[in-house]
């Protein structure tokens, strides 16, 4: 069972900093250009600055200062907090997803309590790496889910309340959490922020103190109501292979949405895509497979080996790009279920990357953990 800690929590005093609307982000990985701009001219104290520097020495400094004029303020006592999000997905269908925020014990993949379910990029880890070097502080939470339960729902007023992007983020403070903390039971998955763990790993390789062996987590029950799992879509920017001989090809009539309906139809064992193109659109299904990473609709992109690929949550923008020729071609994927992430990851198995989209990302800025306990 993953090891969990209370702790002191970092936190903008909205009275000297602003409306937290200003104040928080997106995670670092989804922040595009024009939103980053944007982040950055909400507030000299949005988090963005801290989580998407020009370089690691400016987050360190502005976070040194932010702290000494009080705009981010120290819990004075350890605790956990309840995390309530409400919220519409790509689907139109109003959910809550309920969590606790703790700091989880570091594990090593395949030798502990903590197992991901995805693969990694190298070139990710490097900048976030220098950034936590730079910063003594985990500056955002990892989503993981546990095999427990959901916590209750809160009667009183949240300590923290946000609506950003969408999502309703309310946290409640709690000083006693040992009954809380006692229901994430289980071996965690990671189901967003492999990165972000795998950084914290080696970071904590590096000091080896009791405080940098935790990493600032948000556990999500896996049988929690709010708990949902969107697909990513690849666009091929490059020419796309010949999938003759390779897979059963089916013509397509009508949008992506009928389209998506067909690939909804096939069976969870048998990987399938849709593939889009400017003239047309094919269903394209393999056979049966055995193994829980063989059946994903994902796998079978990465036997493709597309070499020049974007991703995107959004059918339209799927459309849209390969309309306008910004792409060569769409690849839509159905999202795989709880049961197929818990199946991979307990296997000791990882998907390809961007398998699995968890909706919402967590917003960045609502709580921070500095090493100096």
């Amino acid at each position: 069972m993953a090891r969990l800690k209370p702790f002191r929590a970092l936190r903008y005093d909205t009275a000297r900093a602003g409306p937290l609307e200003t104040l928080v982000a997106p995670p670092h990985d989804v922040i595009g250009g024009e939103e980053l701009e944007r982040l950055r001219a909400a507030s000299p104290w949005n988090i963005v600055h801290l989580i998407r520097p020009d370089a690691p020495e400016d987050a360190a400094r502005a976070l040194r200062e932010w702290r000494a004029s009080e705009i981010l303020v120290r819990e004075t006592s350890p605790a956990a907090w309840i995390l309530e999000e409400t919220f519409a997905g790509p689907d139109g269908l109003e959910r809550t997803r309920r969590g606790v925020v703790a700091r989880t014990r570091l594990e090593p993949y395949g030798a502990g309590d903590v197992v991901p379910h995805e693969r990694t990029l190298a070139s990710q880890k490097a900048a976030r790496l220098d950034l936590l070097r730079a910063t003594h502080t985990k500056l955002s939470s990892v989503l993981l889910l546990h095999e427990g339960d959901s916590p209750p729902a809160v009667d009183r007023e949240p300590e923290i309340e946000v609506e950003f992007d969408g999502v309703i983020s309310r946290l409640w403070r709690v000083e006693e959490p040992a009954e809380l903390l006692e229901g994430v039971r289980g071996r965690a998955i990671i189901a967003d922020g492999h990165h972000r763990y795998e950084t914290s790993l080696r970071f904590h390789e590096e000091q080896g103190t009791e405080e940098t062996a935790y990493v600032l987590s948000t556990l999500v029950a896996r049988s929690d109501p709010g708990l949902v799992i969107f697909p990513t879509h690849r666009l091929a920017l490059g020419p796309v292979p010949e999938l003759n001989g390779r897979l059963r090809l089916t013509p397509l009539t009508g949008g992506a949405s009928d389209a998506l309906e067909s690939l909804a139809r096939v069976p969870r064992d048998r990987p399938a895509f849709v593939l889009l193109r400017p003239d047309d659109a094919v269903l394209a299904e393999a056979g049966p497979e055995d193994g829980p990473v063989a059946v994903l609709d994902t796998a079978i992109l990465d036997e493709l080996a597309l070499p020049d690929v974007r991703f995107t949550a959004s059918v339209e923008e799927a459309e849209r790009a390969v309309r306008s020729g910004d792409a060569e071609a769409a690849f839509l994927v159905r999202a795989p279920t709880i049961a197929q992430v818990e199946a991979v990851a307990l296997a000791g198995a990882k998907m390809p990357e961007k398998s699995t989209y968890f909706f919402p990302k967590l917003t960045s800025g609502l709580l921070l953990s500095p090493f100096d306990e």
